[in-house]
């Protein structure tokens, strides 16, 4: 019996640890900024925050087109949640819509400016550290 429930969390913990192990982050270390992101006026952002930080390090890497296809991650999830989420304050959910907008605009530029991909990325981030602690 033991043996089966070691086999069922080992299971669990690989499945959970496959998406952001593709892009070379590891889901297992929470930061703190995210767990202070994870509960705003329209809820929980961590989700969120994780795949814009897993950009950020992509970035921080040279790998463009990892982060590119991350931040695609975030703009799907984003906008299937916002029913739930924008409806709560709408003006919090547009903040970090264009937040995302400028991100998104910035890794999908024609000639991407490596600086200006990471900048947008950061003041994603500490737009929703700062809802998170509103």
């Amino acid at each position: 019996m033991k043996m089966r429930k070691f086999i069922w969390k080992a299971l669990l913990v690989t499945v959970l640890a496959i998406p952001p192990a593709i892009h070379g982050v590891s889901p297992l270390a929470p930061t703190s900024a995210a767990q202070a992101a994870s509960l705003s006026k329209i809820g929980d952002l961590s989700a969120f925050r994780t795949i814009a930080a897993d950009s950020l390090a992509l970035l921080d890497k040279g790998d463009l087109a990892g982060a590119r296809t991350r931040i695609k991650d975030l703009e799907m999830s984003w906008d299937s949640a916002e029913p739930s989420l924008k409806p709560r304050d709408a003006a919090v959910w547009h903040k970090i819509d264009k937040a995302i907008d400028r991100a998104l605009a910035a890794l999908r530029a024609a000639a991407p400016d490596l600086a200006v991909c990471k900048q947008s990325l950061t003041d994603l981030l500490a737009i929703m550290d700062a809802e998170g602690k509103a």
